[in-house]
């Protein structure tokens, strides 16, 4: 019996459609929430990015500025941007586009915004919160997947949840989301990584099995419990010459052979991947009321 599919488009439209009925009750507070988007270079799969990002706004009534810097910037002509934007009382959300160009220091940048507009969720102030429990902006793609997990169904107090991988991006923050108390975590948290030993002990113990490694199929049927929640992070490209483009897109999980081992599962696409602007949308309504002292809805 083959696993029920998560469907990651469904269920980031619902979180959509519920930005928007924020956004519109901000506006009718007086406040229009506001998001900037920093890119810096011509990186085609950035400006991609970008444009899904302002094109989410448009549609969830969120204003949306880009601000387009050139790849030769220096660190310190976007340092001065960022803190025209820190100022600035109408933007609630700044979104530097990573990856950022060879002269700049990522960290250095994150740490320049500020935490209480850091949508993004990575200023070491909004990581030291998530990580001791209080209520902050939380990275995008590990916020999603809870979602994921209980708006299918899924229960997961209680649940044994391993993640293997530990980036700053989706592995830690990950960790510190699930094992906070509430109906959409509070679960006994293993991590796996580059330095794990024998890491089919650990995934096959795992209800919750979360795959945020880059690595093409990683994850086969043997490594998995009967019936487990699998939640596939990675998105790769891999070359097949039976396809239009070349090349076909697949995650971390060898999905055909875990599919049918399995008792939920997220494709790649349209998994974990909507869910990441779709949070990025909920992050920048939750910052306009935060900053403006408004109660949550």
């Amino acid at each position: 019996m083959s696993a029920t599919v998560i469907d990651g488009k469904k269920i980031a439209q619902e979180i959509r459609n519920e930005a928007k009925a924020e956004a519109a009750a901000l506006v009718e507070a007086g406040v229009q929430p506001c998001l900037v988007v920093v890119l810096v270079g011509a990186d085609p799969a950035s400006k991609a990015y970008v444009g899904s990002k302002v094109k989410a706004c448009e549609e969830t009534g969120i204003k949306s500025i880009k601000i387009e810097m050139p790849a030769t910037a220096s660190e310190q002509d976007l340092m001065t941007e960022i803190d025209r934007l820190n100022s600035d009382a109408s933007v609630h959300g700044i979104l530097v586009q990573l990856p950022l160009p060879m002269q700049m220091d990522e960290d250095r940048v994150t740490e320049r915004i500020d935490p209480a507009k850091d949508v993004d969720g990575f200023h070491p102030e909004n990581v030291g919160k998530l990580s001791i429990g209080i209520d902050c902006l939380t990275p995008c793609t590990p916020s999603g997947i809870p979602e994921l997990i209980t708006r299918s169904g899924i229960a997961m107090s209680g649940k044994h949840a391993v993640v293997i991988g530990r980036s700053n991006i989706v592995g830690k923050p990950m960790m510190n989301i699930l094992v906070q108390k509430g109906e959409k975590a509070n679960c006994t948290v293993t991590c796996c990584h580059s330095g794990t030993q024998d890491l089919k002990q650990f995934t096959q113990q795992a209800d919750i099995l979360i795959a945020a490694i880059g690595v093409p199929e990683f994850v086969t049927a043997d490594m998995v419990k009967p019936g487990a929640t699998v939640i596939d992070v990675g998105i790769n490209r891999v070359d097949d010459t039976s396809a239009a483009r070349g090349y076909r897109l697949v995650g971390d999980v060898d999905y055909a052979s875990v599919a049918p081992v399995a008792g939920a599962i997220t494709p790649v696409p349209g998994g974990v991947g909507p869910m990441t602007v779709a949070m990025l949308m909920k992050n920048t309504t939750k910052a306009a009321r935060m900053i403006h002292g408004l109660a949550s809805r």
